[in-house]
Parts: structure tokens; sequence; C-alpha cells
């Protein structure tokens, strides 16, 4: 499957890779049936609250299997609580939708915040741990091109549509910066080489430890190897792939 990958770090996965998203996308659903056994019983938390960030048109209700697993093994799961993810128009123009979601949670539990972001998510979550750190634990990112151009996507088109931003602009430029640059925060990065939408090789970069495995980029949060990465990340028991 590592054949559908990019050929490097600039160039966009290829066609191929992106007709096999949905075919692969309902084999991770099949695989996490069976996986589901052996995912109850990954690492047991320690109830610190965790957030998870959705990817672009995801709402919260698209990561309920993570919710529940995540409350499983011990955590306080929440979802953002604003609806599909549409970019700037969703978190604000200086994000101040999600940084008062994050305070909110943060005061509630009295401690840092864990963010779990998805895709675009996962961008916005590493944005938050510069500006806000006092706010954030540790920021996992899946599947997130935090690290390279967005014409290194497939997504491209669709993020300026619903946004409304040109990936050009000063301000989706200087977004982007910020989150490949180094955090005062733990941050790994789940990432896979034969992504169909995203090119893997721009998910992660020498800022965070990184995972990688072998997934679509359509219902990767149901891919069992990530929801296990994720158990073990919190737990602290990951090792580098």
């Amino acid at each position: 499957m590592n054949l559908l990958a990019a050929r490097s770090a600039d160039m966009p996965p290829n066609k191929l890779a992106m007709a096999a998203e949905c075919p692969r996308a309902v084999r991770n659903g099949l695989a996490l049936l069976l996986a589901w056994p052996q995912l109850k019983a990954a690492p047991r938390g320690d109830g610190r609250p965790v957030l998870v960030l959705p990817g672009i048109v995801d709402s919260d209700g698209a990561y309920f299997v993570m919710h529940r697993l995540l409350r499983r093994w011990g955590y306080r799961a929440y979802g953002w609580g604003l609806g599909a993810n549409l970019g700037v128009r969703t978190i604000g123009r200086d994000a101040e939708h999600l940084v008062a979601r994050i305070e909110a949670i943060a005061a509630e539990a009295g401690e840092p915040v864990t963010l779990v972001g998805i895709s675009l998510g996962g961008i916005m979550g590493r944005v938050m741990a510069r500006r806000r750190p006092e706010l954030v634990r540790e920021v996992i990112t899946i599947s997130s091109p935090y690290a390279g151009p967005p014409t290194s996507t497939n997504v491209w088109r669709l993020f300026e549509l619903l946004t409304g931003e040109k990936i050009t602009d000063e301000s989706v430029t200087a977004f982007q910066q910020e989150a490949a640059s180094p955090l005062a925060v733990p941050a790994t990065a789940i990432w896979s080489r034969s992504d169909g939408m995203v090119n893997g090789l721009i998910c992660r970069n020498e800022h965070a430890r990184g995972i990688e495995i072998e997934s679509s980029h359509f219902w990767v949060q149901m891919h069992p190897d990530v929801l296990m990465a994720v158990a073990e990340t919190l737990a602290g028991q990951a090792t580098t792939h």
C-alpha cells in the first residue's frame, strides 16, 4: 500500500491513493470491530481531560468511537462543541472560540488539557499549544498536514471553499508556520505514508515524536492502530516507529 504514497513532501498523494480512500475507510471500520476487545484492554488513564478536535467538515459526532474509548480508558473526554469544523469560520478570526472552550475545560478540570486533533484539528491543536501553553498538557495530531505546504494535499481546494480563505493568504501561511514551530509541551504525530488525501511526510517533523501507521485519511480516527497509539501515548507507553 505504500506504493500509493506521494513521492516527496512537495507532492500530494496520487490519484490511485485518492481513489482507494473510501474502500480503505470501510476496512478501517471492519478492523475496528475485530480489534475492539484489544482496544478495551488498552492502558488505563489517570482521569486527565482530553479534548478531541475534529477534521475539516467534521463535528463531534464523527468521533463517538474515540470519545467512548477515551472514557473507558479512564479519561475525561470532551468534544469541542463548535459544530462542523470550517476553519476560522468556526474557531474565530483569532481562534477566540476555541481558546474559550479550552479555558473552560481547564477551569472545570483544574488542570491543563490534552489536545487530540485529527487533520485540520491537529493543526489547530498545535497552534493553541503555541499560544496558550499554560492551558495545554500535550498535543497528539493524527494525519495533520502541519509541516508542509497545503498544496501537498488533495483537500486544499475544499479548504478554500469552506473557509473562504486562500492558502496563499498571509493569515493562513502564518497559521501554518505557527503550527510547524516547536512547542513548549510534549507533541506526538501519528501519520500514514499511504494517506490518500494528505501527504504523510508533512504530517510530522522534528518537533514531534512520530508514530507511523498505515491507514486511509477517511475514518482514520476509527483505525485500531491509531486508537491504540493514542492510548499508549496518553499512558506514556508509546514507542516511535
